[in-house]
């Protein structure tokens, strides 16, 4: 079919071609503040070559005073809630914060669905990619509204009807419960209540970990951009992320002690240590490990102040020492082909124990003991979820006889 012309609508959302051939140009990103979720919408985006062609909103909380308990509640409830008690309590030590819902773009789907049907004939389909429980109504809401004019993406298993979503990224340990392991951890009672409830569908592709920034374009510029800071440092250079623990990894000083011991055993073999802290880890475990390699000259520790090293760490790193509890710091390493070492895999439980097990049999991790000689390399098939899945949404677009515009 020829292009149609049509006419300059009033509203548009990027200056596009004037005519409609079935490319997407732009897309949606639904983030619901938290930089873990987000990341894998962006990092998809970015896959898709649509970088420089996408747009935030959010799906926030209202926070601070009694709305740390009520996380629990759907975000529409939580919001209506907050306002009740807002007007009831005023300045009271009740009333939340200031913060949060108020100071960003926020997501409303009746806008994101107007605006893609009024500008389809112009600007062509919208895709919409979100993460997170409190992004799902949102992206749902959206299809329902515009089912002709919009793709709606949905990473990680939403634990809701499936046909919700145009296509659903998850990752392979989210289907754990259907297994016969995961079902025997689940008392019968409850089993109907756990999700997901069926196997996956065509419209759903399974990844083995999580999506993220890290591709082979954003490295090359990490590796540039901390050339004169990392290049130059003695080798093997082995970087430590300690993340935090969480409710399916729960560890504590123990592990932090643990951590120090195998360091120590493997320092000889170490040119250089760079160990990073994440937001999540408590202060207990990161000043274990601060009061005994602050002042050895061999290890460097990234106190939070100035640019975050991590990307650069991912492109100059020779090997790495990571903590079981995050999907996502394992799956950018393992992005790498360099060599992964886990600590505290054995501590984690339901399907991040799936996780670290499936890792492990790919030969894509290994148990960190402290007996590793880092100058002794070793390899894998890099993990390319992120690419892969942009692959499958590229596929799924074209059963709709859209295409990604290059």
């Amino acid at each position: 079919m020829r292009p149609i012309n049509l006419p300059e609508p009033p509203n548009h959302f990027f200056s596009l071609p004037k005519f409609f051939d079935g490319a997407v140009r732009r897309a949606v990103v639904i983030g619901n503040g938290f930089a873990g979720a987000e990341n894998q919408c962006i990092g998809l985006v970015r896959a898709l070559g649509l970088s420089n062609l996408h747009s935030l909103y959010r799906v926030t909380r209202p926070h601070g005073g009694i709305n740390r308990w009520l996380h629990w509640l759907p975000v529409s409830v939580h919001k209506m809630l907050d306002s009740v008690i807002r007007r009831l309590c005023g300045n009271s030590r009740f009333q939340a914060s200031k913060i949060g819902i108020s100071s960003v773009l926020e997501a409303d789907a009746y806008h994101i669905a107007t605006m893609a049907r009024e500008t389809f004939h112009k600007d062509g389909p919208l895709l919409v990619v979100a993460s997170g429980r409190d992004t799902i109504h949102v992206a749902s809401s959206i299809k329902r509204l515009a089912p002709e004019n919009v793709f709606v993406v949905q990473i990680q298993h939403p634990r809701v009807r499936l046909n919700r979503f145009d296509l659903v990224i998850t990752p392979r340990h989210d289907y754990y419960p259907l297994t016969l392991e995961g079902r025997r951890q689940i008392p019968w009672f409850l089993r109907k209540w756990v999700t997901p409830w069926e196997p996956p569908g065509s419209n759903v592709f399974l990844t083995v970990g999580a999506l993220h920034l890290a591709d082979s374009t954003t490295l090359r510029a990490a590796a540039s951009a901390w050339h004169d800071e990392l290049a130059a440092l003695p080798k093997p250079l082995l970087v430590v992320n300690v993340g935090g623990p969480t409710e399916n990894c729960c560890y504590g000083v123990d592990l932090a002690k643990q951590l120090v011991v195998m360091l120590q055993n493997v320092l000889w073999s170490c040119g250089t240590i760079r160990i990073s802290f994440s937001r999540r880890t408590p202060a207990k475990i990161s000043n274990i490990l601060v009061k005994e390699f602050a002042t050895n000259p061999k290890v460097h520790i990234w106190d939070g102040e100035g640019p975050n090293p991590h990307m650069g760490h991912l492109a100059w790193a020779d090997a790495f020492v990571i903590t079981a509890d995050s999907v996502s710091m394992l799956s950018e390493a393992c992005s790498t082909g360099k060599p992964v070492y886990v600590i505290g895999a054995e501590l984690c439980t339901w399907k991040f124990a799936d996780f670290q097990n499936s890792l492990q049999k790919q030969g894509v991790t290994r148990p960190f003991t402290g007996q590793e000689n880092m100058s002794e390399s070793w390899s894998y098939p890099p993990l390319n979820d992120t690419a892969e899945a942009a692959n499958q949404v590229i596929a799924a677009l074209a059963q709709r006889g859209w295409t990604i515009h290059t």
